[in-house]
């Protein structure tokens, strides 16, 4: 096993990135979002519209995908034309740039702490923690942890979390959390007056709504994993996070396209700034890639990763609630 420094040296062979790949990548991404999103609202049989809904959702997701590796400076680096294509888009799926680059970067340097991990990532006890927890502390934990609350993303962690409280935190420094929420209300009441109830209901929250799900689950399951590893504190190290307690997602080619290799989460997390499509081509030059605890989209697998909740130390492992 290489040190931190080597292992990371390893990984920025895959940094440079082709600039006319990424633009096609992100354009005609883009395009295909059109495309759903007027399918959507075109009037039709409503399965047809509902098809072209939750497609929409799957290439919001994958648009994300663009706009995080743009944050990370792993795609389109500094061009002025990617961030005026996609900083708009952060607002108007309530991912501003601001707290999102802040809580994101917290989240890449503290990861799987089990303290000081919370911020921009979904918190972890120990079953040490949870026994001296107060009541409302628990609550607020099984809350966090419930599975509604990643399905209803929209609502909890994008609309309610990364808007409303971040911009009431500080109204100055989060003025674009407020211009989100703003921006997402105001179309909403535009569309459902001038436009109707269904194309509201099609074109814009239904694609948000599976977006938001999926994102939240994705994100959820790739940091909360059966053979994941918690480290205290005191003995954390940033290359251990990323190879033992960053998933690697299993997918075939059409949902590794919508989800943008987010898959390949332990490449990812050793080193943000390799674009998504050379995610793969790293983890299969280093070895010490190529090992790293899997997850996959099944139903048992979903099942499986809601039912981890708490880190038991003695057993080196996630566990349920104590009964």
């Amino acid at each position: 096993m290489r040190s931190q420094r080597e292992l990371i040296d390893a990984t920025r062979a895959f940094v440079p990135e082709d600039r006319a790949r990424s633009w096609w990548y992100l354009l005609s991404t883009l395009g295909a979002l059109a495309i759903c999103i007027a399918g959507a609202a075109r009037p039709g049989p409503w399965p047809l519209r509902l098809f072209a809904s939750v497609l929409a959702g799957l290439v919001i997701v994958r648009v994300f995908i663009l706009y995080h590796d743009n944050l990370h400076g792993a795609l389109l680096r500094g061009s002025k034309a990617a961030r005026f294509l996609l900083y708009p888009y952060g607002i108007l799926v309530m991912n501003p740039p601001g707290v999102w680059r802040e809580t994101h970067n917290y989240h890449h340097n503290h990861t799987a702490k089990l303290v000081g991990s919370n911020i921009g990532s979904f918190a972890t006890m120990s079953t040490r923690q949870w026994a001296d927890a107060s009541p409302g502390a628990r609550l607020r934990y099984r809350i966090v942890r419930h599975p509604l609350t990643v399905l209803l993303g929209y609502f909890t962690i994008f609309m309610f979390d990364m808007c409303l409280m971040s911009f009431l935190r500080a109204p100055r420094k989060r003025w674009d959390s407020g211009l989100a929420l703003v921006l997402n209300w105001a179309l909403s009441a535009l569309l459902i007056v001038h436009f109707g109830f269904a194309v509201f209901a099609f074109a814009f929250f239904l694609p948000l709504f599976v977006a938001c799900a999926s994102g939240a689950y994705l994100f959820y399951a790739q940091h909360n994993f059966t053979d994941i590893r918690i480290q205290p504190r005191e003995t954390w190290s940033y290359d251990r996070a990323s190879l033992e307690s960053s998933s690697y997602m299993e997918t075939g080619p059409l949902l590794a396209w919508f989800t943008g290799n987010i898959g390949y989460h332990h490449v990812h997390h050793l080193n943000p700034t390799i674009p998504f499509y050379r995610l793969p081509e790293a983890m299969a030059a280093i070895p010490e890639l190529q090992n790293p605890g899997r997850t996959r989209l099944s139903p048992q697998e979903i099942m499986a990763c809601f039912r981890l909740k708490l880190w038991d130390a003695e057993q080196s492992r996630m566990v349920g609630y104590p009964r």
